[in-house]
């Protein structure tokens, strides 16, 4: 029946780097699938994963083997007959749970296969010894018949050729599950050493691409910078165009405002043709006044000065009068004095 799987999951898969025994290598890109295989023929279990063409693990499951758990999501176990240490990350701690459990299970099996292959060889070692006891005492017995030692012998031998042949057949069905085994193996090897440099030339084609991306992706993130500012602009000329518009309707309602003024421009005008010959009627009789009241001022001036001239003349001649009203009284005494007199 050959190989059959019992258990897949996937993970990244990494081994220890063999000069420094401390760093991990990444055996894979990218997750791969990760399979418990079950051999019926050699009642064995192998771990085994292929990412493309390589094979990245082919570990024999022992009961001496212990799977660890470093964090929540990534475990490891050392295989000393690929003399190196596997870790497999996983995307969840569920799955290595259960990877960490079916790996348990898997030791147990192996363990169980050795012990139950021991004892098949203790039990043949013990066989074969008995029938040597058995072969003496039938060689005493022969003494007693040699129909009965002929008898055992045939029998013995019968036992012997049923054991040879069936170990022959699983030594044979064993070796050729090996040369399959080292067949795949081969032609992996070869295939995954064809593909190196193959590998290599993409790996370069690769980084090519990837640096030339990066610098497309630089051009990208400036052209995204100056798309940036020019929208920054745009936003901000939106805004004008806005408080443009905004002013342009308050002028449009300015405009029909003094349209409707201006309709009645004409009346107005008229009006005010009326009010600037009113104006300069004003003006002529506001200059007639204005001559009027200039020469009243001259004649007011000349009245005032005839004025303080009379009063002058006036103050003399009430001097003038005093003195006379004096004298008079001076000659009305004088009469009375004579008159006394007389």
């Amino acid at each position: 029946m050959g190989e059959q799987p019992i258990f897949t999951t996937r993970a990244h898969v990494f081994q220890i780097d063999p000069s420094t025994k401390k760093n991990w290598v990444p055996a894979s890109k990218q997750a791969v699938t990760v399979s418990y295989f079950y051999d019926v023929t050699r009642n064995s279990y192998r771990i085994i994963s292929v990412d493309g063409a390589k094979v990245i693990i082919n570990s024999t499951i022992t009961p001496n083997m212990t799977f660890t758990k470093t964090s929540q999501k990534f475990g490891q176990w050392a295989d000393s007959r690929a003399n190196t240490v596997f870790g497999l990350g996983f995307s969840s701690e569920q799955q290595l749970t259960k990877f960490a459990e079916k790996f348990q299970e898997v030791k147990e099996a192996a363990r169980l296969a050795r012990d139950k292959s021991q004892e098949k060889i203790e039990t043949s070692s013990n066989h074969s010894q008995a029938s040597s006891v058995n072969g003496t005492d039938d060689e005493k017995a022969s003494h007693t018949g040699p129909d009965t030692h002929l008898k055992s012998e045939n029998d013995k031998l019968k036992i012997a050729l049923t054991q040879s042949a069936a170990n022959v057949k699983k030594w044979e069905i064993e070796l050729q599950a090996l040369r399959e085994s080292n067949a795949r193996l081969t032609s992996a090897l070869q295939e995954s050493t064809a593909s190196v440099e193959q590998w290599k030339r993409q790996f370069s084609i690769c980084r090519d691409e990837n640096d030339r991306l990066r610098s497309k992706i630089d051009e990208l993130e400036e052209q995204c910078s100056e798309i940036n500012r020019e929208k920054e602009k745009n936003t901000q000329l939106k805004r004008r165009i806005e408080e443009l518009e905004s002013e342009l309707q308050e002028k449009e309602t300015e405009l029909k405002d003094l349209r409707k003024q201006s309709e009645i421009i004409p009346q107005l005008m008229s009006e005010c043709e009326y009010v600037s010959e009113k104006l300069e009627a004003a003006e002529r009789d506001n200059q007639n006044l204005e001559d009027k009241v200039l020469s009243l001022k001259t004649d007011v001036e000349e009245s005032q000065y005839r004025q303080r001239h009379l009063k002058g003349e006036l103050r003399s001649f009430l001097e003038v009068l005093d003195g006379k009203i004096d004298d008079l009284h001076d000659f009305r005494r004088g009469l009375s004095k004579l008159g006394t007199d007389n």
